[in-house]
């Protein structure tokens, strides 16, 4: 370890560094901070860089379904409903003039509850519990780029330190490590700096969201609407692209919101924040969802999905989360995937430093993208046809006219695009989804 770190204060263009550890994990989202805990869990001595200072915001849909759950409880994250973690018992579904409530399904492997908090206080927590086990966080951080040695692999990062504004407020840092996991979100500068770029070939989304103060604030389903309607200025109805979500966040206020797929011919033509607006002026008038009630702006997130930066490791470089494109094409979540990519990512850095040599330890990290595509690449390559399918118009109305009707249908898609099959055993509808994911091919 020791020598490992000492060719990495002698690498290319770099002094003594600031601080050393086993790992730097840059990024405190979730998939950073789930990373960070566990390889403290493990042992190792974990550096987590984080650009911003905590609490902060995030734009995100703040829904967890029970995948996610299950995250937190492997996590050992408490989650009591005083404490301000809001429980919903399934996914309310509105499309083709109805509204169709499906329970989360109660199964072996995921708990039967999903949960709702704002990423302010997520983030927030999942960092401090890494603290908790050890890990050293260093918030107000700002990575610059990679400190590289004579073979071109990363073994350290540069940083600066910046105010709330992201101004610098002090001289270069250097960090060394002779492993770095890039946490650092859908535009990954770090990947990027690395020669790691997005591909085409993937699925991508746009997501904005917003807050009103709304009586609907505890509503223990979360709400999605397949179909956004307004009206022309001559009061005709008009279908407006995307989907839309609506999550009670339980403090006064709903967390109401919109995506797009890049696979629809209106990405990238549109305004998603008129779009919104819109939309949300349709709703009831005793739902409060307008400018008075509006909390904050409405701001807007990429979504990358099915495996869209590859490799997840090389050259001392491992991705989890949205830094290796980890969203569910199927229904735009994130911060499972990050956790759960987190989690499998320390197993595998753990067993790596527990190897004699650096050999050892690099052929097994050289196992992390077949453990990645293991777990989710089967499924992510079923939800990038589903994207596909779903960007046709005429396709959507189709499958909400005659899918929602149908409530076995809509339970089995429910499964289906929330990722929650049995993995083993299960009834009928778990087999069909595990075998569908076997036979397609990774991502």
């Amino acid at each position: 370890m020791t020598d490992t770190i000492s060719e990495a204060t002698g690498a290319t263009g770099a002094g003594a560094p600031t601080e050393t550890a086993d790992v730097i994990v840059v990024g405190a989202g979730p998939g950073g901070s789930a990373t960070a805990a566990y390889l403290a869990m493990a042992g190792l001595d974990v550096l987590l860089l984080e650009k911003t200072a905590f609490p902060r915001e995030k734009v995100c849909g703040d829904g967890l379904t029970p995948r996610a759950v299950k995250e937190l409880i492997t996590l050992g994250i408490p989650t009591p409903e005083e404490d301000g973690w809001i429980k919903n018992h399934g996914l309310r579904i509105i499309g083709g003039g109805m509204r169709l409530a499906l329970p989360w399904p109660d199964l072996a492997s995921f708990p039967p509850y999903g949960l709702v908090r704002t990423r302010q206080d997520f983030d927030d927590i999942l960092a401090k519990h890494a603290v908790k086990h050890g890990a050293r966080l260093r918030e107000s951080t700002n990575v610059t780029g990679p400190v590289l040695d004579a073979k071109g692999s990363i073994v350290g990062v540069t940083a600066k330190a910046v105010d709330e504004k992201g101004r610098s407020t002090g001289p270069e840092l250097r960090y060394a490590a002779p492993l770095v996991v890039a946490a650092d979100g859908n535009s990954s500068r770090l990947s990027l700096s690395m020669g790691r770029e997005k591909r085409e070939d993937r699925p991508m989304g746009v997501a904005v969201r917003t807050y009103y103060t709304s009586p609907r604030h505890d509503d223990d389903y979360l709400e999605s609407w397949l179909e956004l309607w307004s009206t022309d200025e001559s009061g005709k109805k008009v279908l407006l692209p995307g989907y839309g979500w609506i999550f009670g966040v339980g403090d006064g206020t709903s967390n109401v919101g919109l995506g797009i797929l890049n696979t629809s011919s209106a990405f990238g033509k549109t305004d998603y924040k008129d779009v919104m607006r819109r939309w949300v002026a349709t709703m009831p008038e005793d739902w409060t969802y307008n400018d008075e009630t509006m909390v904050g702006p409405i701001r807007g997130a990429a979504l990358p999905m099915g495996f869209n930066r590859q490799p997840h490791y090389d050259n001392g470089l491992l991705l989890v989360g949205d830094a290796g494109g980890m969203v569910n094409p199927f229904n735009g979540e994130g911060i499972a995937y990050a956790m759960e990519s987190g989690r499998l990512a320390a197993e595998v850095i753990a067993q790596a430093f527990a190897r004699g040599t650096d050999a050892q330890r690099e052929r097994v990290l050289q196992s992390y993208p077949k453990v990645m595509a293991d777990a989710l690449g089967g499924y992510y390559t079923l939800g990038r046809y589903f994207a596909k399918m779903i960007g046709n118009p005429e396709v959507m109305r189709l499958a909400t006219k005659y899918g929602l009707p149908r409530t076995t249908l809509m339970k089995f898609l429910l499964k289906v695009m929330a990722n929650l099959a049995e993995p083993h055993g299960g009834d009928a509808s778990d087999r069909l989804i595990t075998a569908l994911s076997k036979m397609a091919p990774d991502a």
